[in-house]
């Protein structure tokens, strides 16, 4: 998430109750998850796992638990509960702001698209030109839709991220770590009935140009798609996924967490995908194997009947 205008870290510390150190004089300029951290970002850690990780990565500034060495021109912000001040700093620089109208009043159409009704559009949406939006379809604050897309009955752009803090010291194990990201979809893009896609936790869901998407597709926060994918129904994507261009997902498709998807490739349906592929060949199956292999495994699996006659015969 990028704040509409440069924070003081004084400010930022004060907010958060935190013991400044390092480059006191700097501005913030965001904040965000360890994958998408930019310079200027602030970002937070509160388990030595990852201590390192995020001091050593292109943010700027860290909210920390612990004093520790850092780089030169970096500052640290120390506080007890690292996750409690991320959600102080959403909560002041993107605080929930309902809106009761129907297209809200900071919600931008461009010329030709069509909003049918019973659509919803929240706060700084973003319609581009010749967009079609069906009946029934919610699009959420600030989320950004391209020229010439296309959004059938029922589909939601803009959920909340399913990602929580698990803390088994609380009675609540699972506490919400709040979405103040956005889904940005490019141009050409045509989606489906029912279909949810998620916003990012602190940075974009992103569907590229001319992607076309069936029924009941769900896409996680902070997944990247790439230009001209074709997903069929049921097909879902877990969080910060990476699907490259032109991938083809057949029905009922799953796909992992933090996982890339080559360009080209192309998954049959009703198959599981728990790590990366490569691009450019067909794949079945769970776990996920090349198809023609997968093929042949199916095959001796559907003889083991036979196999095991012969077996008990020759005793």
């Amino acid at each position: 998430m990028k704040f509409d205008h440069p924070v003081l870290l004084t400010e930022i510390a004060t907010l958060i109750d935190a013991k400044l150190l390092g480059n006191k004089g700097a501005s913030a300029t965001g904040i965000n998850e360890i994958h998408v951290v930019e310079e200027g970002d602030l970002v937070f850690v509160d388990h030595p796992k990852y201590y390192d990780k995020c001091i050593n990565s292109s943010a700027s500034f860290i909210i920390i638990n612990k004093e520790t060495d850092f780089p030169k021109g970096k500052a640290l912000l120390v506080t007890d509960e690292p996750f409690e001040a991320y959600l102080k700093i959403v909560a002041r620089y993107r605080p929930f702001q309902p809106s009761m109208d129907v297209v809200a009043a900071s919600a931008v159409v461009g010329e030709g698209s069509v909003i049918m009704p019973n659509a919803y559009l929240g706060n700084n949406v973003t319609v581009g030109k010749n967009c079609t939006i069906f009946p029934n379809v919610t699009i959420l604050d600030h989320c950004v839709i391209g020229d010439n897309v296309v959004i059938q009955s029922g589909t939601v752009i803009g959920s909340d991220a399913f990602y929580y803090n698990k803390k088994t010291n609380r009675d609540i194990h699972y506490k919400k770590m709040t979405s103040c990201g956005r889904v940005v979809i490019k141009d050409g893009v045509e989606i489906g009935a029912g279909c949810t896609v998620d916003r990012g936790v602190t940075g974009d869901t992103i569907i590229g140009e001319g992607t076309k998407m069936d029924n009941q597709v769900h896409i996680g926060h902070d997944t990247v798609i790439g230009k001209n994918c074709l997903f069929a129904a049921q097909v879902g994507i877990a969080g910060a996924a990476v699907i490259e261009d032109e991938v083809i997902l057949w029905g009922q498709v799953g796909i992992s967490k933090t996982l890339t998807i080559g360009r080209g490739a192309v998954v049959n349906a009703q198959s599981g995908v728990p790590s990366s592929l490569a691009g450019g060949k067909i794949y079945f199956g769970y776990p996920v194997g090349e198809a023609r292999e997968k093929l042949k495994e199916v095959a001796w699996i559907k003889r083991i009947p036979e196999i095991w006659e012969k077996v008990k015969n020759i005793k």
